[in-house]
């Protein structure tokens, strides 16, 4: 089964570029990846890999105003521009879509579907329209904590584990690179647009809670909730209040993974989505 990818450029109705990585028949199935916020889509690497060695097509997309991919040059990145930026990429592939959305990812596939976009299935990873606003306002802390820079790549892992304490620190921290950008002062700066931080965090909450109306309509979505069993992020009541608009979510706990639950235990991801995934948008024999 080919794996490797090439990278797509994607214009958006405003102008603004997004990169992917795209790989896949043409006509098979496709699952379109969308990173958390701060992420790139490097953070998918062995998900996407896996995704293709199971038939599937796979477009995998730096989010705007992330890695690769164009920021918006007023500074303001509400989901519904995201969920517009998605449909452009959507709209390109001729076969069944999946959406496979962590965090702000997940949200932004949110959006797209209360605004009428209707997908083969939809998979969110840990991430409810009612997030633990504690969870939230940790991710945010952690993001906003070394807008200055670091020195070297070591201050980079010590940050990560300081917020991910139980994820094991890694053995060669070169691949961190891919989710940094150097400044022209020779810093290491993360690579994503501070000002997404502009945006508060109850803003940011109301914008999530506003998809759950849009959400009761999309009737017979098969819809899969990834979850990390020790995530801060979606607690019970997170989960009840989108089941209530969604009676047919399927749930998959993760152990041992928090919020960033792909990046803890990929291999229990790969396996919950991939059967996920055959259920509702096989791929032909």
């Amino acid at each position: 089964m080919v794996t490797e990818t090439t990278e797509r450029h994607y214009r958006t109705d405003d102008g603004i570029e997004l990169v992917a990585d795209v790989g896949g028949a043409s006509d098979a199935p496709a699952v379109i990846l969308m990173h958390g916020g701060g992420q790139t889509r490097f953070s998918w690497a062995g998900a996407a890999k896996a995704f293709l060695q199971a038939g599937y097509q796979v477009v995998n997309y730096d989010a705007r105003g992330h890695g690769a991919s164009g920021w918006s040059p007023d500074g303001d990145y509400p989901l519904r521009r995201r969920a517009l930026d998605l449909r452009a990429i959507a709209d390109t592939v001729a076969a069944p879509v999946a959406l496979v959305g962590a965090s702000l990812g997940g949200a932004t596939a949110m959006r797209a579907i209360a605004d009428g976009f209707r997908p083969a299935a939809l998979a969110l990873v840990d991430i409810v329209p009612r997030p633990d606003p504690r969870g939230v306002q940790r991710i945010r802390d952690f993001m906003s904590a070394n807008l200055d820079g670091f020195d070297h790549i070591d201050q980079v892992v010590d940050a990560i584990a300081a917020y991910n304490p139980h994820r094991p620190r890694p053995k060669d921290p070169s691949g961190l690179a891919r989710n940094l950008r150097t400044g022209a002062d020779g810093r290491l700066y993360w690579h994503w647009d501070p000002r997404i931080l502009d945006q508060g965090t109850r803003q940011e909450m109301a914008d999530f809670q506003q998809t759950m109306p849009g959400l009761a309509d999309a009737v017979g979505l098969p819809v899969l909730l990834v979850r990390g069993a020790d995530s801060d992020v979606v607690g019970s009541q997170g989960v009840e209040d989108l089941r209530a608009v969604l009676p047919s979510l399927e749930i998959f706990d993760v152990p041992g993974a928090g919020h960033m639950v792909a990046g803890d235990r990929n291999d229990a991801f790969v396996a919950g989505v991939l059967t996920f995934l055959k259920q509702h948008m096989p791929v032909a024999p």
